[in-house]
């Protein structure tokens, strides 16, 4: 991989042990992708958050880049694994807490914002049509690459600090056009009734692309929470983070269909259903935000809330960004969502916390949220907002 003066000296370690490392990083990604050169990224997003995931390794590695690394691009970061403020109301460990706030103090000396979203793009981390970006979170990644048209491979961890403190990551991959043409053509036939049904059309989409880009038909009309839901599924089931939606999305003009074709009917839409979905009535954990809840959606669940109360048997959670609750507590949602027994879990999601053996059963809007639950041992059950609120008010799913 060819590297301008600048670079070598970079790697050969002229801006500290940081860059250095960084550069190890990229120059090794770059030779095992055939990279020609580095380019340059307008914006990173980081994951490897949450303690959960780190341990004590993760958290030392961050430590010893922290001691003079700082970041060169807009950086912000995905979900930790608590909320970085009201941990104990949802739980967390004091052990657990300290370690992660250990983590979150090393992102910040790198100069980091620590953002905790797996939605950046709705807290101000924006990138535009066509600009280069690192990116780790898949369902943000398949957002960026599909919805806003830019051009990012899914960064592991590593590789996204990497790019942060480099400002720079290897031209290779979903950033080179060659790569980004679609080549299966799904048409939907399907009718989708509700917010849910976006998570079942990505885990059948997944499926029957297997690791291709799909060009997708038959869809009139798809509002941006919608979008987000599918993103999350589509790459969470199976195709890479990349699709093109005919007049929804840009860049489908582009491209012609691909000839290899898959059709979804409603008939998937069910089976994807019964896929997800498991043989359990008590609802112990009930969580709307995967990925991260908006303000809309935010609203929408404190409209359904109005007046009602939580079983005592279940816990309600509504996962967003620290922005979105902001907005939420200036507008009044926050009120009546906490009044009736609801708590936000800002800067953290269900996928990284630390939840497992705490819970039997969940339900959520999210088909990625059930994929990640699964993992760690609950039984799930997906459906629309207000089939979530109804759980969680009941402590039923029916």
């Amino acid at each position: 991989m060819y590297l301008t003066e600048k670079e070598q000296r970079m790697l050969e370690g002229k801006e500290g042990y940081a860059v250095k490392k960084s550069m190890e990083i990229l120059v090794a990604l770059g030779d095992i992708y055939g990279a020609e050169r580095l380019i340059k990224v307008g914006s990173v997003q980081v994951a490897g958050v949450s303690y959960h995931n780190l341990g004590d390794a993760g958290l030392e590695f961050l430590g010893e880049l922290a001691k003079d690394g700082k970041v060169k691009v807009l950086t912000t970061l995905n979900p930790a694994g608590m909320d970085l403020e009201n941990w104990k109301q949802l739980g967390i460990s004091d052990e657990f807490a300290e370690k992660q706030n250990m983590v979150i103090d090393a992102f910040k000396k790198m100069g980091i914002l620590i953002s905790c979203t797996c939605t950046p793009y709705l807290i101000g981390n924006l990138p535009r049509y066509g600009e280069h970006i690192a990116w780790s979170e898949s369902s943000a990644v398949t957002f960026a690459n599909s919805v806003i048209g830019a051009k990012t491979n899914r960064e592991g961890g590593p590789s996204a600090l990497a790019a942060a403190f480099v400002g720079k990551t290897p031209c290779y991959g979903l950033h080179l056009d060659e790569n980004r043409a679609p080549n299966i053509h799904v048409e939907v036939n399907a009718t989708l009734k509700k917010f849910s049904d976006w998570g079942a059309l990505g885990y059948s989409i997944g499926k029957k692309a297997e690791n291709k880009i799909p060009y997708i038909t038959g869809i009139e009309d798809a509002e941006l929470d919608e979008l987000k839901s599918f993103c999350a599924s589509v790459v969470t089931y199976g195709s890479k983070p990349l699709f093109y939606m005919q007049g929804i999305t840009p860049g489908a003009e582009n491209h012609k269909l691909p000839k290899d074709k898959a059709t979804v009917e409603d008939k998937d839409i069910k089976e994807a259903y019964k896929n997800i979905n498991d043989d359990v009535t008590d609802i112990e954990l009930v969580c709307i935000g995967c990925p991260h809840g908006s303000i809309k959606e935010i609203a929408e669940i404190a409209e359904l809330l109005k007046g009602k109360k939580i079983s005592p048997n279940t816990e309600f959670w509504v996962a967003s960004s620290r922005s979105a609750k902001q907005l939420a507590d200036a507008r009044g949602y926050t009120e009546i969502i906490e009044r009736a027994g609801g708590k936000f879990a800002c800067d953290t999601c269900m996928a990284v916390a630390p939840i497992k053996g705490r819970f039997k059963s969940v339900a959520t809007t999210s088909a990625k949220g059930c994929y990640y639950s699964r993992h760690n041992k609950m039984l799930t059950k997906m459906g629309s907002i207000e089939e979530c609120i109804e759980a969680a008010v009941t402590g039923k799913w029916s």
